[in-house]
């Protein structure tokens, strides 16, 4: 429900109260239109590769982890681009279908079924007990390097942008951080409020509070340029995601409960 129902609208509206409200003084409308398309392209889906790792560091649950993720891969395919339309429409940014449906298939279809056909293919040839002993500890390492790859890559296209305007990137973050810290406390209070485990209310407020930002860069590249606000505000939304969800874990972790 937070996933797909709350959270993406709260992102749409944090932004529009920053962006042309709040800093209206700051930042022209054509501006702020580009930064509120980047923030809505950031909050449209749940992370689906790094949620293992703040998972894992607040001690919870790897195989709800697992299976949140693996629904929210295939809620996806279906809402991303509805509300993705929807929410830049009512700002006023018509956007393609073409390059939304493109991005989907790309980072999240191809991925999803050449995991499972690998998957099939290795339980097969080499048994349950190989892939589970010897694959997937190997793989881990690697899952890691291409997460470094990503980043390195982003920054190396958006480094100078990010010094040379260190105010914008200020303007965009607070109402990002304001975002993510307001997504994971409500997931969080809503999970106590069921009665959750901490194991399972702990990754929850983690897969919600976090983006799936290689898509919202992605898209945010296709659809506005490697220049535009749109995608500094994605690469913003990458910068200090990592940050605050260390902060995160350690706030579940203070506050673990039996």
């Amino acid at each position: 429900v937070v996933n797909w129902l709350i959270k993406p609208f709260t992102m749409a509206f944090f932004a529009w109260l920053f962006f042309t409200r709040l800093y209206a003084a700051w930042i022209t409308p054509e501006l702020a239109q580009e930064y509120i398309a980047g923030a809505i392209l950031l909050g449209a889906a749940p992370c689906t590769a790094m949620v293992f790792v703040w998972s894992y560091l607040s001690g919870g649950d790897p195989n709800y982890t697992l299976v949140q993720v693996s629904v929210n891969d295939l809620i996806l395919l279906v809402l991303f681009i509805p509300i993705v339309q929807l929410l830049l429409g009512i700002t006023g940014i018509a956007i393609p279908w073409g390059v939304l449906g493109t991005s989907v298939i790309v980072f999240v279809v191809v991925p999803l079924v050449a995991g499972y056909l690998t998957h099939r293919w290795l339980i097969r040839s080499r048994g349950e007990a190989w892939f589970k002993s010897r694959f997937l500890p190997a793989l881990k390492p690697l899952s890691i390097t291409a997460l470094l790859a990503t980043l390195v890559l982003l920054f190396a296209f958006q480094g100078q942008r990010i010094l040379d305007q260190p105010i914008d990137i200020v303007l965009i973050a607070i109402p990002l951080a304001l975002q993510t810290y307001f997504i994971f406390f409500l997931t969080w209070k809503g999970g106590r409020w069921l009665e959750l485990p901490y194991r399972t209310c702990a990754p929850a407020s983690m897969i919600g509070a976090s983006n799936f930002f290689e898509l919202a860069v992605a898209v945010a590249i296709a659809l506005f340029g490697l220049n535009s606000g749109a995608a500094l505000a994605t690469v913003v939304g990458v910068l200090i995601e990592v940050p605050i969800m260390l902060h995160l874990v350690r706030i579940a972790k203070t506050w673990k409960y039996t």
